[in-house]
C-alpha cells in the first residue's frame, strides 16, 4: 500500500471546489506543476480564494500534485469545514441531502464511488458510525470520534 498523502481540510476544500467549478483533471495538474493560480480562475469567489494554496502547501509540505492524482486523507476535520468538504465533492447541499448536528452527519446518501472516497478522505477524528444499503445507495452517520452518540 502507498503511503498516503495528507493535506489540510482547507487545500481538500479548494481542489474539490476548483473540480466541481468545472476544472478538468489535467487541468488542475498542470495548474499545479506550474504553480499558476490564475488557472483557479473559475473556482476564485467569495468564499473560494486560491492565493494561499501553492505558499501554504509548500509550507506545510503538502503534495498537491499526488493528492491531486491519487487522493488523499484530510488532517483534521472540522464540523463545518466536513460538512462543506462533502458538498464540494458530492455535490450535494446540506440543506437537502444530508443533515448536520454537534459531533455528527446523518442521512448522507452516498454511491459506492463516493462512500470509497469518503473512507479514503475523512480525517481520523471523524468516524463512520453507521452504515445502511437501501435502494438509494448507501445511507451514513459519521461521528466525531470519542463522542458517545
Amino acid at each position: 500500500m502507498m503511503p498516503e498523502t495528507k493535506i489540510s481540510q482547507h487545500t481538500a476544500i479548494l481542489l474539490e471546489h476548483a473540480r466541481k467549478c468545472g476544472i478538468q483533471e489535467d487541468a488542475l495538474l498542470q495548474a499545479i506543476r506550474t504553480g499558476k493560480v490564475e488557472a483557479f480562475q473559475p473556482a476564485q469567489n467569495g468564499h473560494f480564494d486560491y492565493a494561499e494554496l501553492f505558499s501554504y502547501a509548500q509550507e506545510h509540505e503538502e503534495d498537491l500534485e499526488k493528492a491531486a492524482q491519487e487522493g488523499y486523507r484530510i488532517t483534521f476535520n472540522t464540523r463545518n469545514g466536513l460538512k462543506i468538504w462533502l458538498e464540494e465533492a458530492f455535490r450535494l447541499s446540506s440543506e437537502s441531502d444530508f443533515t448536520v448536528g454537534e459531533g455528527v452527519i446523518e442521512n448522507l446518501f452516498l454511491q459506492e464511488e463516493q462512500l470509497d472516497k469518503l473512507k479514503m478522505t475523512l480525517a481520523v477524528n471523524w468516524t463512520i458510525a453507521e452504515i445502511t444499503l437501501d435502494d438509494q445507495g448507501y445511507k451514513l452517520k459519521l461521528t466525531l470520534r470519542g463522542l458517545k452518540s
